[in-house]
């Protein structure tokens, strides 16, 4: 499988990119990719945007570990992306705590990919807005500028809460998927130059 990534700072960002992104294998078969987006009217956008991505790494590892040792491959590919989330919340909520963090400064909004090799399958959940495309199948999550950032969650119960994400899609059969944070709506097109060839005499 070929992978492509590319992580950009906007034009109207001086200081930092507010995006970041992962692409790491649970195991020879498992594959997790997110993108993130941070808030650009919160605190220190970029901060919440990469301590997700950190994060996300950190527990990509932990599963890796327990696949390699425990061997079990009961779980569905939802209760498997679920339990990720789940960690993905309550390391949130322990930073959240353990940095003494405002609400403003964890706002990001998180686009992940899990995709099992093994079955041709994948989930793809959506928390906050961006763009997704499946074999040429273009879906865009937007609520009109305004995410509905996990970290507005962090104070509530996990499970009500997950239970409450509809941006979701299952797929299968694979021949191409892109997930992009919504940023990529402003993208221009490319205007293709006229190169004239000059000779002197």
């Amino acid at each position: 499988m070929k992978v492509y990534s590319t992580l950009q700072i906007g034009d109207y960002h001086t200081l930092h990119c507010e995006d970041d992104l992962i692409i790491k294998k649970i195991s020879t078969d498992k594959m997790i990719c997110a993108v993130m987006d941070g808030c650009s009217t919160a605190m220190d956008s970029h901060f919440a945007s990469t301590l997700i991505g950190k994060i996300l790494r950190k527990i990509i590892v932990e599963c890796g570990y327990r696949e390699l040792y425990e061997k079990d491959s009961s779980l569905s590919l939802d209760q498997q992306l679920k339990d990720i989330i789940k960690s993905l919340f309550e390391e949130m909520r322990f930073m959240k705590k353990y940095l003494m963090l405002d609400e403003k400064e964890l706002l990001s909004t998180l686009i992940i990919l899990f995709y099992d090799h093994s079955q041709n399958k994948g989930i793809i959940l959506s928390i906050g807005d961006g763009i997704v495309c499946i074999n040429g199948e273009i879906t865009e999550f937007d609520r009109d500028n305004k995410p509905d950032y996990l970290a507005y969650h962090l104070n509530k119960n996990f499970e009500e809460w997950y239970k409450s994400l509809h941006q979701k899609i299952h797929f299968d059969h694979l021949d191409d998927v892109s997930i992009a944070t919504d940023g990529i709506l402003t993208f221009s097109q490319v205007k293709k130059q006229i190169l004239m060839n000059l000779s002197m005499v």
